[in-house]
């Protein structure tokens, strides 16, 4: 059937950008959680502004790779906040 490799194509992709937006969205709440303990004035009114769709932190040139450390079975540590910015 023509235009069916689009299709997976768009498939794909929207299974990528769902990734994206379950892995930003866990690490968002535990990055809240974190700084709510620390004492940092999260303000509850700034959260639903944040967004999971955030990716610039995500090469989309087609060449990623996906070799992960061992964390074991944890998640990768969060940046210190109070550590200065590398960006």
């Amino acid at each position: 059937m023509p235009g069916r490799g689009m299709e997976d194509q768009r498939s794909a992709l929207g299974l990528v950008l769902d990734c994206i937006v379950l892995w930003n969205t866990v690490y968002m709440d535990r990055a809240l959680a974190e700084l709510r303990a620390r004492g940092y004035p999260v303000l509850v009114e700034d959260v639903p502004r944040l967004s999971p769709f955030v990716r610039h932190h995500i090469s989309i040139d087609g060449h990623d790779s996906f070799h992960l450390p061992d964390l074991g079975g944890s998640h990768r540590p969060l940046r210190d906040p109070d550590a200065e910015d590398d960006a």
